[in-house]
């Protein structure tokens, strides 16, 4: 995850290793622009809206699942989440309400990202995805595992890249998302 993110950065990392001293690990990031940062400023963000819509999140790791819940719970979303893959499809199938917006991380212990969304949307045919990932667009993609107009958002994100991914991807119109699509 550290060589994606830091790839996709358009970093590099350096590793020193000698026996019984111990290794370093250097990691090497671009600096950003001043022009760049000023863009950034809080004034000139776009406020991500929130919504009452029920989303399902499917992430292993702890921090940021928690993350996800807090920030889309905070802008009025209902959140479903789950580690387990299989949870996540029994949730699918047995949650009485509508799930508008499923949110996978690619990889996963014991099925991928579009093995769940292909599994979830025939349960819940009209149910969006939005897929997270910390390796980079192309990596994936030169993998096979993501293909064709995915809805992706990268790791690492802040909760304002969340929050406006989630409401883009609801907002859009219906396109197919199994299998990778």
């Amino acid at each position: 995850m550290v060589y994606g993110i830091t790839q996709q950065s358009g970093g590099h990392i350096l590793v020193e290793s000698e026996p019984g001293r111990g290794t370093t690990f250097k990691i090497y990031l671009p600096t950003l622009p001043q022009h760049d940062a000023a863009l950034e400023t809080p004034l000139a963000r776009k406020h991500a809206s929130g919504g009452s819509e029920t989303i399902l999140v499917v992430e292993d790791e702890l921090a940021i699942r928690g993350l996800m819940r807090e920030v889309l719970t905070r802008r009025g979303y209902y959140v479903l989440d789950t580690e387990d893959v299989y949870e996540a499809l029994r949730i699918c199938a047995q949650h009485p309400g509508a799930i508008a917006l499923l949110i996978t991380d690619v990889v996963l212990p014991k099925m991928n990202g579009p093995q769940i969304a292909e599994r979830a949307l025939q349960l819940r045919p009209g149910m969006k995805v939005l897929y997270t990932s910390g390796y980079t667009d192309n990596a994936i993609l030169h993998e096979g595992v993501l293909q064709g107009p995915a809805v992706l958002l990268p790791k690492p994100f802040t909760p304002e890249a969340l929050a406006r991914r989630v409401r883009e991807t609801l907002d859009a119109q219906a396109t197919p998302a199994a299998g990778g699509a």
